[in-house]
């Protein structure tokens, strides 16, 4: 078992530590994120690790880290579950307030598919156009009890 806390409704939001896209995209979400529905760790976590090798995930071999977001739902319970990709980012969207809930809805209507490849294609650009942090940012004060 993992050190991570039970986060109840909340969605632990896993990203790669390193990537200035998704330390952008954090960022992104912490401004939105007025209902304190979000939780976040870099994927650099040992206690991550522990969680996501339980599901058999594991991103030592990927020296750029990992090319996906992840997100987990019911951390630490017997219902824990892992969003990929698109899927996550849906799971993101749908916890925001209003209107993003509303643009969550518009994605699942685009097949995971074609989704993914957008995705997937974004992925592999990422470090390219946002560029890559020696080490992960430390966020602010306030921001601090968003993070695991």
């Amino acid at each position: 078992m993992s050190d991570l806390p039970k986060l109840g409704r909340r969605l632990l939001v896993v990203y790669d530590g390193h990537c200035g896209f998704c330390d952008k995209t954090v960022r992104w979400c912490l401004r939105r994120d007025r209902l304190d529905r979000l939780r976040f760790a870099p994927s650099e976590s040992p206690s991550v690790a522990a969680l996501l090798a339980r599901h058999g995930f594991s991103f030592s071999d990927s020296p750029s880290g990992p090319d996906t977001l992840l997100v987990i739902r019911n951390t630490g319970g017997a219902s824990e579950q892992i969003l990929l990709r698109s899927d996550a980012t849906i799971s993101i969207l749908a916890a925001l307030p209003r209107p993003w809930p509303a643009v969550a809805i518009l994605f699942t209507w685009i097949p995971r598919s074609v989704r993914d490849l957008g995705y997937r294609f974004i992925a592999r650009i990422r470090n390219r156009i946002w560029g890559r942090f020696d080490v992960c940012p430390l966020p602010t004060p306030a921001e601090r009890a968003h993070f695991l």
